[in-house]
């Protein structure tokens, strides 16, 4: 039998910045590995890691023990220390936690419990106290967690696309995954190329899972896209960093908050509201075949029925900008309708359970040859270098298995 070639020995669908995280890792662990990134768009970073609030969040939020808990206190860390050495823009700014309504004590003490459990120091503030961080900010309590910052997180992808030393393939949509457990794999792209490689890595965000069903392995999910819209504030200079409502439980999105970026200016948002597309930006955004496989999953009409009072407040928000001004207002009295200019929106991809279940951690799965990073949402740009030795560890520990055979 003729001798396969193979063009690597890795191949990374998805060029955001878990997938360049990872093939960043696999050549820093196993030097001469050879790791081929496909990316459909023309360059990296164009959708989740590209288009979110810029924030290295603490990993006050995530129960203590979960991937998330675990992979943004140390990846926070890491990313400003990368950022440091690359001269990346980035700054750590900290951030408030505002409760505003009574009920919303005890999530806030919560937080400051699990906070510390997960190793992070929170400073308890009265009323009072919130002004002299943000004057113009008004609440009930807050908590200050002194590690949050912001940076660009385009730019540490790229910078992890250089580093990796990886052959990066823009404009390569893959369209065919041809799988053989004893050989490899060969990925066709829409441009009609083929590449063949010896373990598959997928890192595809808001089309992961049907990579993976491409792949021949069936995700046991679906990702249901949720898109984030934003304002800018026009008068910048009534929030001086980062300040965040008391999110709730049941929920994996925080509520909108103001983020001061590094370039000076406050981006308000974002909201959650289902997209009409994996990559719909917008309401006029619709593709038919991706809304008719959302819409064909269990899943999400069990999810729909069981948090439509949230949904309904999300959508209210997202068709009036009066709506999305008085959640904005709840934080910061000041803001006019007016200071609301809008701004690009993101698109989440949420995995979601055949129960209706919205996928709450990191979630990571191993078939044959084939590593799927199948649900790494927020915070998963500030925990991206965790993220990405995790799946070069499973990758190379999946090519050293095959080595002797492929």
């Amino acid at each position: 039998m003729r001798e396969i070639v193979y063009d690597c020995d890795v191949l990374v669908v998805g060029g955001g910045i878990v997938g360049l995280s990872t093939a960043y890792a696999i050549t820093r662990a196993a030097p001469g590995t050879r790791v081929t990134v496909l990316e459909k768009e023309s360059g990296p970073a164009r959708h989740q890691t590209g288009r979110n609030s810029g924030v290295i969040h603490s990993g006050v939020y995530y129960r203590p023990g979960s991937l998330k808990a675990r992979y943004a206190v140390r990846g926070a860390a890491e990313m400003i220390k990368f950022c440091a050495e690359y001269d990346i823009p980035h700054a750590v700014t900290g951030k408030l936690i505002v409760a505003t309504e009574r009920p919303e004590l005890p999530r806030l003490h919560a937080l400051v419990q699990r906070g510390r459990e997960n190793g992070i120091p929170v400073r308890e503030l009265g009323a009072a106290q919130i002004e002299e961080y943000e004057p113009e900010v008004r609440g009930l309590a807050a908590i200050h967690v002194g590690t949050t910052g912001v940076c660009d997180f385009a730019a540490v992808a790229r910078q992890l696309a250089e580093a990796s030393g990886a052959e990066i393939r823009y404009g390569a949509r893959v369209v065919r995954v041809d799988r053989r457990p004893e050989l490899g794999v060969a990925v066709r792209t829409a441009a009609g190329d083929v590449v063949r490689g010896r373990v598959l890595v997928n890192c595809a965000g808001l089309h992961c899972d049907e990579v993976a069903r491409l792949t021949g392995d069936e995700p046991a999910m679906r990702i249901v896209p949720f898109r984030g819209e934003y304002y800018t504030l026009a008068r910048p200079e009534l929030v001086r960093g980062l300040v965040y409502p008391v999110p709730d439980p049941a929920f994996p999105f925080l509520g909108v908050h103001l983020t001061r970026g590094i370039d000076g200016g406050v981006h308000i948002g974002p909201n959650a509201v289902p997209a009409l597309a994996r990559e719909g930006y917008g309401w006029g955004v619709v593709r038919p075949r991706e809304l008719g496989a959302t819409l064909g999953w269990p899943g999400a009409w069990r999810m729909a029925r069981r948090h439509w009072r949230y949904g309904a407040g999300e959508l209210r928000r997202s068709v009036s900008k009066q709506a999305f001004t008085e959640a904005v207002r709840r934080l910061l009295p000041a803001v006019e309708e007016r200071d609301l200019v809008p701004s690009a929106a993101g698109v989440r991809a949420q995995a979601v359970l055949r129960d209706g279940t919205l996928v709450d951690d990191f979630l990571i799965r191993e078939g044959a040859r084939a590593v799927h990073v199948l649900n790494a949402p927020s915070p998963a740009a500030t925990a991206s270098l965790p993220i990405g030795r995790e799946v070069a560890r499973r990758a190379l520990g999946v090519l050293g298995a095959v080595s002797g055979r492929a």
